[in-house]
């Protein structure tokens, strides 16, 4: 018996599901979820990353991290201190950045493209890069304008690694936040504004009454993605600072690959990374509600 003409659309969608979705839903499970759920599993074994035969041990490894591990809450401290930083400044500086170039004046495009340019380049890249300029550089503005600030020994001292990190997410991640504060800005309708205007609104009370509230989309995207990506660095913390001195620079993450690869603790490595996903997962759905309910409805 033939199939109907609705049977047949239903098919035909089901199969476009498939054939577009079907591709990175398949990625997905066999990258990201299977590995999430070994990880599970083996952050309650003693396994080493490397032989086979391990023992399971129940809630050791987290009672280890929770109570006896040092080293690893000092580098949560120091990773949420860096993410607090970096959330602050990318933010302040890339709404500003699109705000002022959210203006009818010459060359924003190109100016929008150069603020995002930094974004493009990758974290491995980004650190060497970066860390020639403050080796080699800063200390030659330093010498040439007498500013002390830049001939200061970056990477001998746990506060100026901390900052060189900042800056160097800072500069990264500014431009990604002016983008999605530009596509914020440019749909708030202008009507809002010029009736403002023309009730008599400084540009101050515009930018306060009416811009911030109908931008509070554009905070929650940049918000999160500025604190989740704060949260998991790794590759610009292994190739600016690689942890010095003394790993008193170590970002959580960096502290996990050390557990689990470095001194083939996979299970206790294991544990480390499940918490950090706990507790980015908090400080995301946290943030994420907060902000939502400041979001105004049109």
């Amino acid at each position: 018996m033939p199939m109907s003409l609705k049977t047949q659309k239903k098919m035909r969608s089901i199969s476009n599901y498939i054939l577009f979705m079907g591709p990175a839903v398949l990625l997905f499970v066999v990258i990201g979820l299977i590995p999430f759920f070994y990880e599970i599993w083996y952050s309650f074994t003693n396994w080493d990353g490397i032989h086979a035969d391990y023992k399971f041990v129940g809630l050791k490894n987290y009672l280890d991290v929770l109570t006896s591990d040092t080293k690893y809450w000092t580098s949560m401290w120091f990773t949420v201190k860096f993410a607090v930083c970096v959330v602050v400044l990318s933010n302040f500086i890339g709404f500003w950045w699109a705000y002022g170039l959210s203006k009818n004046i010459p060359f924003r495009n190109v100016m929008r493209a150069g603020f995002y340019l930094p974004r493009i380049v990758g974290g491995v890249i980004l650190g060497f890069l970066w860390r020639f300029i403050i080796t080699e550089l800063f200390p030659l503005i330093g010498k040439l304008t007498g500013i002390g600030w830049f001939s200061q020994a970056w990477f001998q001292t746990e506060s100026s690694s901390f900052w060189a990190m900042v800056i160097v997410m800072t500069w990264s991640m500014a431009g990604y936040m002016m983008i999605i504060y530009v596509a914020g800005l440019t749909s708030i309708s202008s009507d809002y504004i010029e009736a403002a205007t023309i009730d008599g609104a400084k540009s101050g009370h515009v930018l306060r009454y009416i811009i911030l509230p109908l931008l509070m989309p554009a905070f929650t995207q940049c918000l999160f993605l500025s604190m989740v990506n704060s949260l998991k660095v790794y590759d610009l913390n292994i190739s600016l600072t690689n942890g010095n001195p003394f790993r008193l620079s170590e970002a959580v993450t960096m502290n996990v690959y050390q557990t689990a690869f470095s001194s083939n603790k996979m299970g206790y490595g294991s544990a480390k990374a499940l918490i950090l996903v706990l507790v980015i997962a908090c400080v995301s759905l946290i943030q994420v509600a907060i902000t939502t309910r400041k979001e105004v409805e049109l």
